[in-house]
């Protein structure tokens, strides 16, 4: 479900196959850069300090299971080695006397530690029992892209939509997302095109079925006249209900949903069964367009309650 727009590309965001793991996940450090990769870097989340040396067997034991540890963890928690023989300073001064040695540092200090080649299920163990949470890319990348659709700016998040869908091309709300960022952008037709792609069984779940529902929306306001004539028709004649039907569809394809739903329930309060109650099964398909917990919605249908069983 990727896009062959080039303005929808990548924009700076990498979401392949590893998971997006940091490119710092794993690295090597100094006396002089300690501070800044594990005690600066302790305040975001976990850091292991490898302390090896290339003379020490279980050293070269142990390091590559620590790396695929952390790997797996998928970015919980860190991994800085530190080469004693050239960097001892900060090895005495945590009172290292054998190696291989690991510090855990969490906000800026050492919070646990254990010595010797532990064999990988107590490795697993150890940074189990440090309580991180890997980050989400994929989650990351979503709201990333739902804020700058909401700053308008729709090159952005539709890059941001297309990376996703790029690497999880299954994903709802990227291709939601994907659809409603065309839609602002007057691209209703490719919107539509995205959309198409969805498996049936999964148009129903909220992200789609909402987008969906503005796209009929949309199409319905097409060629709906001249908004002005409409009103000058309800003040000739309040029963003019098609027009003052008419309106609120304008209403709500300008983005206005209190005005839009206004109208709809001046006409069921003056004619319920107008169009087979048709004022009122067109709020409820505004309700789903909106979002049930979307404020036009909430006020809107307590009036609707209101009106029904007074």
């Amino acid at each position: 479900m990727t896009s062959n727009n080039p303005s929808l590309g990548s924009a700076g965001v990498s979401l392949g196959a590893d998971g997006n793991l940091p490119a710092d996940l794993i690295k090597d450090t100094t006396t002089a850069a300690f501070m800044d990769d594990v005690v600066r870097a302790s305040m975001q989340q976990p850091v292991l300090v490898d302390f090896w040396a290339p003379w020490c067997g279980p050293c070269r034991q142990l390091t590559p299971v620590l790396e695929k540890v952390v790997r797996e963890a998928r970015g919980a928690v860190k991994l800085v080695k530190m080469n004693i023989d050239e960097h001892p300073a900060i090895a005495g001064q945590l009172g290292v006397q054998s190696i291989p040695a690991v510090f855990a540092f969490r906000n800026g200090q050492p919070v646990d530690a254990f010595l010797g080649a532990l064999p990988e299920s107590k490795v697993r163990e150890f940074i189990a029992q440090l309580g991180a949470e890997a980050p989400d890319p994929v989650a990351d990348a979503l709201e990333q892209a739902r804020a700058a659709l909401e700053a308008g700016d729709h090159a952005t998040a539709g890059q941001v939509f297309s990376a996703v869908l790029q690497h999880d091309p299954d994903n709802v709300d990227a291709v939601a997302g994907l659809a409603e960022t065309l839609m602002a952008m007057g691209e209703t037709d490719r919107a539509k095109e995205v959309l198409d792609r969805v498996p049936a069984e999964r148009r129903d779940t909220p992200a789609i079925a909402g987008i969906l529902a503005r796209i009929a929306l949309a199409e319905q306001v097409a060629g709906l006249g001249d908004p002005a004539e409409l009103t000058r028709r309800i003040e000739a004649n309040p029963d003019d209900h098609q027009a003052r039907f008419d309106l609120a569809l304008i209403h709500n394809a300008r983005g206005d949903r209190e005005a839009a739903a206004t109208a709809l329930l001046e006409i069921v309060r003056r004619d319920r069964q107008w169009q087979e109650d048709g004022a009122r099964q067109q709020l409820l398909k505004f309700f789903e367009a909106w979002g049930a917990t979307d404020p036009a919605t909430v006020s809107a249908r307590r009036r609707l309650s209101s009106l029904l069983f007074s």
